[in-house]
């Protein structure tokens, strides 16, 4: 929990990882690579103060999660995202048994998500019915740019990948993180395409979409797609540190977003431990967007922050919330959605 200014947040950390990108555990000159291009968005994006040592970004150790995330991160509830990679990584980068483990000794702190691979076919969906029944799974992340083989990407809306969202709904798992924004080396850019949102969107509306990183920089493409389709939602990893290197450019992020969207489907993430949670927690929570702008793009108000903060993830992964917050409903009035906004409302009482 935050409280600034007579205020409390609720902090659900919808994106984080527990990774090991150390050489030892690096499979060729891709897994270097991609560890590499992590650490420049870290060491790029990041306050002076923030910068961590490429050593200690390379694998955290389990006390250090700890303390980052909920000693002094104020995050009360964090959602594991595996990232296998295993062409690039010999134990695999993230994987939900490595997060798992940690969430079995902090339940009442984690989350875990799991994850699938269309190129897997019959196999992968007995896997996955496994790793659900394992971790009792809500979510998936899925990772469309991931190599595999010879195959360096797939699409949601490729024949096999339908096959495994229809197993999510037979399952109950109804949150599907998708990573659609910025290009990590070696992989490509045009894999990560949020295009393929559209479709499987109208044709499962019972799951819910989490467009990880908002698409970027496609937000425009995102924009469009979210507002039309009420199941579509838009995780901030990736977007959230441009509050402190580039504020105009999150601001015109943020104000795209409650334009096109309504404010009960944005979803705060750090990306830990890419980043950490506290210093973006504290600039949000202080964060008004510019005057000049405002006459377009609105203001964030204290509500709008508290959702985007952890009401919205606590609604979609059914996570309880001190008494008093309260959780967003179809009663929220939609903010400036332009299109069907009776129909987002709608959509989050499903």
């Amino acid at each position: 929990m935050y409280s600034k200014d007579g205020e409390n947040y609720f902090i659900v950390d919808g994106h984080i990882h527990f990774w090991d990108g150390t050489p030892a555990n690096q499979a060729n000159r891709y897994g270097e690579g991609f560890l590499n291009c992590f650490y420049d968005y870290h060491r790029n994006l990041s306050p002076e103060s923030e910068v961590w040592s490429l050593e200690h970004f390379q694998k955290q150790s389990e006390q250090d999660l700890l303390h980052d995330l909920f000693e002094v991160g104020y995050v009360d509830k964090a959602i594991f995202q595996p990232t296998y990679l295993t062409d690039f990584f010999v134990n695999g980068f993230n994987t939900t048994e490595q997060d798992g483990a940690i969430a079995e000794r902090y339940p009442d702190r984690f989350i875990v998500n799991g994850s699938w691979d269309p190129r897997d076919g019959e196999a992968g969906l007995v896997a996955l019915e496994r790793l659900a029944e394992r971790w009792q799974l809500r979510g998936v992340k899925l990772y469309t740019a991931e190599w595999k083989g010879q195959s360096k990407g797939w699409k949601l809306t490729d024949p096999w990948s339908y096959r495994y969202l229809e197993k999510c709904q037979e399952l109950g798992i109804r949150n599907i993180h998708v990573h659609k924004g910025p290009t990590i080396y070696p992989l490509n850019r045009d894999a990560f395409d949020v295009a393929d949102v559209d479709d499987v969107a109208t044709a499962f509306p019972d799951l819910r979409f989490i467009v990880e990183h908002v698409g970027l920089p496609r937000l425009e493409d995102f924009c469009w797609i979210a507002t039309q389709e009420p199941n579509v939602y838009g995780g901030l990893a990736v977007a959230m540190p441009f509050i402190h290197s580039r504020p105009r450019y999150f601001a015109r992020i943020i104000g795209e977003l409650l334009y096109w969207l309504d404010d009960t489907r944005i979803t705060f993430a750090s990306d830990y431990a890419i980043w950490t949670p506290r210093w973006l927690v504290e600039k949000f929570v202080d964060f008004q967007i510019p005057e000049d702008m405002q006459d377009e793009l609105g203001q964030l108000t204290p509500d709008i922050k508290r959702r985007i903060l952890g009401l919205n993830a606590a609604r979609l992964y059914d996570i309880e919330v001190p008494a008093g917050m309260g959780l967003p409903g179809p009663d929220v009035p939609a903010s400036r959605t332009p299109v069907a906004s009776e129909t987002n409302r709608e959509a989050m009482t499903s």
